[in-house]
């Protein structure tokens, strides 16, 4: 006899899975029709037979005490049916191929009940389960776990609706407390993440943003009585998102303002009490940590527990506000990994009228934008989708290709991929929901030799753009009017160009690619893809695909284009919000880093610089972000190094060597030997090349450790620690006699954009023109050499001076 064995994953015993026999009778004897049959293996089956076949209904008994009773088919377990294990678990309905499969309730030995869909012995599909502590969730599954649209009840009153993937809370969702608060927004992993409405029971409340369950960035909190304005006003007033991805648009489908209802007003505390949610075991069930919150844990995520009054309560959300007993005003608010270091009193109407003209400001822009008006008759959709379906079809071509080495043949306009989109589909497209197009991929070969370079896996590339998620559209931050897609997990930009930088990549393209071959750690913009999309009117949209340097876990809190320029090169205070990308002048920080990173970073910045000088490139700039570490204090305070004569000792504890070298503190970043077991690997479109080297640790290869987030990979313009210091003025300091500093860790990712600029005629005109105006040194506008020397300058200077 044949045993065929079926594993049942149970989600709330994964280790120890129920084994299920499958019943075949091999015996070459001619065994007549019978009712009742014992296997060598002790097995005993009662029931209908087909020849020598179980087949009909029947009962099996196995040696262990398992049994199943119900429909047979062939000898398979198939159709409806009951089994029951010894531990006391049971399982009742479809059953199909000797799997637990269609629709079927179990109930398992530790009592909890699941009503539902299963697929191949694992919850899939739509169904509910109540746990033995009565929680209960009922909703979507996928491969066991809560994945899709799902509700979740806690036993004492706690209810979560909304968005799951791999068994956590992700997407968009409403928490509702027992007190009457409630959370309504973004969540990733299970943390409240990205924009979203915290509203209180006494019917106040906050409207900001979150990063892994901490209050992160700018919000604005409405006390009690304030008057509730629009969504859409609400949204402005906060700018965007973290990645420039619009909060409107995050936040559109989540109805914030059906569920505005003023509350039952509850009698509480002056100071705010924020509520957090559960994290998920890898049980698949809802759980609470007990014990108080000892800030971060080692996994990075926040510690949650339960305190005395019965509500879920994160220490570094409390005591933040008081009710005031003027509704006119409302608080306008920065928060820096749950520390409010900003606060300001504003008068509703002014707030309102800010919001009105920051949404009048973004109106034009976009009005202005040459892309958009030649897509105002169409839903950008078409626009997104055919750019999914051409990079598919082209990275599905190119990919069976033998590898091989770029041959001359490979660059150049001529080498291209063209193909024609009909909505109904060809014999080598598929139909879609987009309009006609057609599609031509530039240098094909070239692009995916440089994506292998950029160790970028073929699949997990098309997977990034061509997804079901989709791409998000986000807002330029210059003034090319250009068009911007962000991927699903934010990898990848896409960029619309002008034919003119088209060109000047096509042209550049040779040298670039032996350029990025030969220097694996460049911080110049990396090009995976280049397109073309011609619409019907023979309207031509061209793509760049680039990496994003800002895929990261941790926050940007501030971001900066710096040219070296300064004519024009700040930001108007009133266009101003959380995302916005600041210019030269708006730079208030010093970045003061260990001396080999300095040094590693300016060795690649004149090779980079030196590269765009002989490809006759202007108007590159650096584009730099910002992670903040929370300070333990509004404002960290000391007194500059080279301010403190005679006291080594004192600047050795506060992280300074006696020669003057930068120590990172303990309690915020830490430099550490790395580890490569002990970092994230995986290839993304900005790592590559090795750890770097830092003179602090002996020219050690080091990681940064990260408090809350744990250890990242130190590479150059990627996860590079640094400490911002910025002199406070006489205002500020309240003392003229001792110069102070405000002084934050910081995590700093950076890389050189806009490399597509020659300095040609137009441009030559155009440095005569403005030199006479304005003088010939403080203009963007200059001939190559003197650029590069200028950045470069800059750079040193301003921005990462040397240590004293």
């Amino acid at each position: 006899m044949t045993r065929l064995k079926i594993l049942f994953d149970d989600e709330d015993s994964k280790a120890n899975s129920e084994r299920l026999g499958h019943v075949s009778c091999i015996n070459s004897e001619n065994v007549e029709r019978l009712s009742e049959k014992t296997f060598p293996n002790g097995g005993v089956y009662v029931g209908d037979f087909k020849e020598i076949i179980p087949h009909g209904k029947g009962k099996y008994t196995w040696s262990d005490g398992t049994v199943y009773e119900g429909d047979w088919e062939a000898g398979k377990m198939t159709g409806k049916g009951t089994l029951l294990w010894p531990s006391g678990s049971k399982y009742s309905g479809d059953i199909s191929g000797g799997y637990l499969h269609g629709s079927g309730s179990f109930t398992a030995s530790d009592g909890s009940i699941y009503e539902g869909q299963w697929r191949m012995n694992i919850r899939h599909g739509f169904g509910r389960k109540k746990y033995s502590n009565s929680d209960i969730y009922e909703g979507e599954w996928k491969e066991g776990v809560h994945d899709g649209k799902g509700v979740y009840f806690w036993n004492d009153g706690y209810k979560y609706t909304g968005n799951w993937k791999r068994g956590k809370m992700h997407g968009r969702g409403v928490i509702d407390w027992v007190n009457g608060d409630q959370y309504n927004g973004c969540w990733s992993n299970g943390f409240r993440h990205g924009s979203g409405i915290y509203q209180y029971a006494d019917g106040g409340y906050y409207f900001g943003t979150w990063t892994r369950g901490l209050k992160d960035g700018k919000g604005v909190f409405y006390p009690t009585g304030s008057k509730h304005p629009s969504l859409k006003k609400c949204c402005m007033s906060l700018g965007y998102d973290n990645g420039n991805k619009s909060v409107l648009s995050q936040c559109s489908s989540l109805h914030l303002e059906d569920r505005m209802v003023k509350k039952l007003s509850v009698k509480r505390s002056l100071s705010e009490r924020l509520s957090g949610s559960g994290s998920l075991k890898d049980s698949g069930r809802i759980s609470r940590k007990n014990g108080e919150n000892s800030g971060f844990s080692d996994s990075g995520r926040e510690c949650v527990h339960h305190n005395s009054s019965g509500t879920f309560s994160l220490d570094s959300d409390a005591g933040q506000s008081e009710v005031q007993e003027n509704t006119a005003v409302v608080y306008e608010r920065e928060y820096m990994q749950g520390v409010m270091i900003k606060e300001r009193m504003r008068n509703y109407a002014d707030l309102s009228k800010k919001a009105e003209k920051q949404t009048k400001s973004i109106a034009e822009t976009t009005q202005k934008s040459s892309c958009v008006s030649i897509f105002k008759d169409q839903n950008s959709y078409h626009l997104m989708l055919n750019l999914q379906l051409g990079i598919r079809y082209t990275v599905g071509k190119i990919t069976p290709v033998p590898k091989r080495d770029v041959r001359a043949a490979d660059f150049g306009d001529r080498a291209r991929i063209t193909m024609f989109f009909p909505r109904r589909g060809s014999q080598f497209t598929p139909p879609h929901k987009s309009i006609d197009f057609y599609w031509k991929d530039y240098c094909p070969m070239v692009f995916r030799h440089l994506r292998e370079l950029f160790k970028l896996d073929a699949a997990e590339y098309m997977m990034s753009i061509c997804g079901d998620d989709g791409l998000t559209e986000i807002s330029s931050p210059g003034k090319s009017g250009s068009l911007f897609y962000l991927s699903h997990d934010d990898k990848f930009v896409i960029k619309t160009l002008k034919k003119s930088e088209l060109k000047v990549l096509l042209r550049m393209l040779p040298k670039y690619h032996n350029h990025v071959k030969e220097h694996e750690n460049t911080l110049i913009t990396k090009f995976f893809g280049l397109h073309r999309i011609t619409l019907p009117g023979r309207k031509k949209v061209r793509f760049v695909v680039m990496g994003n340097m800002f895929c990261t876990e941790l926050r940007i809190h501030r971001r900066y284009d710096l040219k070296g320029s300064t004519h024009g090169r700040f930001t108007d205070k009133d266009k101003i919000h959380e995302n916005t990308t600041l210019k030269d002048l708006d730079l208030s920080y010093e970045f003061l880093m260990d001396k080999s990173l300095r040094k590693f970073l300016f060795q690649q910045i004149n090779v980079d610089s030196a590269f765009l000088k002989s490809q006759q490139i202007i108007d590159y700039s650096l584009l730099l972000g910002l992670h903040f570490r929370a300070p333990e204090q509004l404002n960290g305070l000391v007194e500059p190094p080279n301010m403190m004569p005679g006291m080594e000792n004192s600047l050795a504890g506060q992280g300074v060597t006696p020669d003057g070298e930068v120590l990172f503190p303990s309690k915020g970043l830490v430099l550490l030997a790395h580890e490569p077991s002990s970092v994230n690997t995986d290839p993304g479109p900005h790592i590559r090349g090795s750890a770097l080297r830092a003179f602090s640790l002996g020219n050690k290869e080091v990681d940064v450790l990260v408090p809350g987030t744990g250890r990242l990979r130190v590479q150059l313009g990627v996860n590079m620690p640094a400490q911002a210091t910025r002199k406070l003025s006489q205002d500020e300091s309240d003392s003229a006699e001792v110069e102070l500093c405000e002084v934050y860790d910081v995590v700093l990712y950076m890389g050189i954009i806009d490399i597509l600029q020659e300095y040609n005629a137009k441009k030559k005109a155009e440095h005569a023109c403005k030199s006479v105006k304005f003088g010939p040194t403080s203009i963007s506008v200059v001939e190559p050499e003197l650029y590069a020397k200028r950045f470069i300058d800059f750079l040193e200077q301003k921005v990462f001076p040397e240590q004293p």
